[in-house]
């Protein structure tokens, strides 16, 4: 990496892209900590190997922290909510619950982004998570904008084929479900 083109100096002129990002996945209390472990991530792997696209390394460690971090809350608290009996007030509200299923669909995007080839992720990426245009995504990997409308439907498609089926099986476990307790109350 040229002597400009730091991840440092990098990081400054995109930390606000960062933030943005990971709001959708994290509460607003853990965002700081997050972009600053993003950027002592980013600069520990600077020092170690050439990074040839800081910006992309540095969201995608931005998203597996932010990932992580929650995983981390899930795993850390799950014991201690389980101990309660009856809980003294109501632990689920209407917003709770879209915000819970906002973040559900949008890790199904995740998984969904990751069974994509490499190339046509990368595009996807770039035109649908941050609003590249189509000749800003070609010029960006060096591809013929053809090529890059190719990518993007090719990834659409299959990232809605992936949540359909997700979307499916979670229909057929949750009939299954209320047939089961259906049953379970006629007996």
């Amino acid at each position: 990496m040229t002597e400009d083109k730091t991840v440092a100096s990098i990081f400054i002129s995109y930390s606000a892209n960062i933030k943005r990002y990971i709001s959708r996945i994290v509460s607003p209390d853990d965002i700081d900590d997050i972009v600053q472990e993003t950027f002592v991530r980013s600069y520990e792997a600077e020092l170690k190997q050439e990074i040839k696209y800081a910006r992309s390394f540095m969201l995608k460690t931005a998203k597996n922290l932010a990932l992580n971090h929650i995983n981390k809350w899930d795993n850390k608290y799950k014991d201690s909510i389980e101990d309660f009996s009856v809980p003294t007030v109501e632990l689920t509200t209407p917003i709770f619950e879209d915000e819970f299923e906002s973040k559900e669909r949008f890790l199904q995007f995740c998984r969904a982004t990751e069974q994509l080839t490499d190339s046509v992720r990368k595009t996807f990426v770039l035109k649908k998570v941050y609003g590249f245009s189509q000749k800003e995504v070609a010029q960006y990997l060096n591809l013929s904008e053809s090529t890059v409308e190719k990518h993007v439907a090719k990834g659409l498609l299959k990232c809605v084929q992936y949540m359909e089926r997700i979307d499916n099986n979670q229909g057929q476990s949750n009939t299954t479900l209320s047939r089961a307790k259906r049953d379970k109350m006629h007996n």
